[in-house]
């Protein structure tokens, strides 16, 4: 290797409410030599990183531009929406859209609904960001209809929040450019989709998958195998229980 050229790593965006942990971890144990660096960003930051190659894989939110991006839907997210602890809504288990009429709705600048606004009253100004829209919410001046992950990313012992029965939904997809579907990337996505390191589409060595765990157990196997008759023509024994069973015979009727 020259000096110009780089050592392999893959760079992995994601977004606020997104947890790669699982993933991060069983590319760590698969591919220890080739390093995963997380980037942290925003909804815009991601797809913007996607875009200039920034970054060769995202965990984004749905909608992403299909004509660019690959994606892989991962799971939906449960819609919540955040009050007060001594709020009304506290005191249910769940609500509908409607109950949220009367209520003064926060509507963050980076909301991640695909609505032009949410129910309720409007508040005077856009927060700019969730984050602050949850101080706002602590603050008095409103409640925030968002993804249940984002509502514990910025939890406060102050607040809580309660389902929304028809609120929107947030899914989240493993996205990338489509023109850029390199071997890492590959990688990732058997990684997230559950394939084994054996899998048939998977891209690891078949050497790497012969452990020395793997070799015991053949050889654990092989040696219980029952062998075969030798050359020179011996017969096998015959089972034990069949044996026993023609060692023992009951005594024949006395004829009347």
């Amino acid at each position: 290797m020259t000096g110009s050229e780089e050592s392999p790593q893959f760079r992995l965006a994601y977004v606020p409410g997104a947890t790669p942990a699982k993933w991060v971890r069983i590319w760590q144990e698969r591919l220890p030599d080739i390093p995963l660096t997380l980037l942290q960003l925003s909804g815009t930051e991601a797809v913007d990183a996607l875009r200039e190659g920034a970054a060769d894989a995202g965990l984004v939110r749905l909608p992403v531009d299909r004509t660019f991006f690959s994606a892989i839907p991962l799971y939906t997210e449960t819609t919540v929406v955040v009050v007060p602890k001594d709020h009304v809504i506290a005191a249910v288990e769940e609500v509908a859209l409607e109950d949220l009429a009367d209520e003064t709705v926060l509507h963050p600048l980076d909301d991640v609904f695909d609505w032009d606004r949410p129910p309720g009253e409007p508040a005077f100004e856009r927060p700019a960001t969730t984050e602050d829209a949850v101080e706002l919410v602590a603050a008095g001046i409103g409640v925030l209809v968002v993804p249940q992950s984002l509502a514990r990313l910025y939890h406060r012992r102050d607040l809580t929040y309660r389902p929304v029965t028809d609120g929107p939904e947030s899914s989240v997809a493993l996205s990338w450019p489509e023109e850029s579907t390199t071997d890492l990337v590959e990688d990732f996505i058997g990684i997230v989709r559950g394939r084994t390191v054996n899998s048939t589409r998977g891209r690891t060595a078949p050497q790497a998958t012969e452990t020395p765990k793997k070799k015991a157990r053949a050889a654990q196997t092989q040696a219980k195998q029952p062998k075969r008759p030798d050359a020179s023509g011996g017969r096998r024994k015959p089972p034990a229980a069949k044996k026993a069973q023609g060692a023992k015979r009951g005594k024949p009727r006395r004829r009347s």
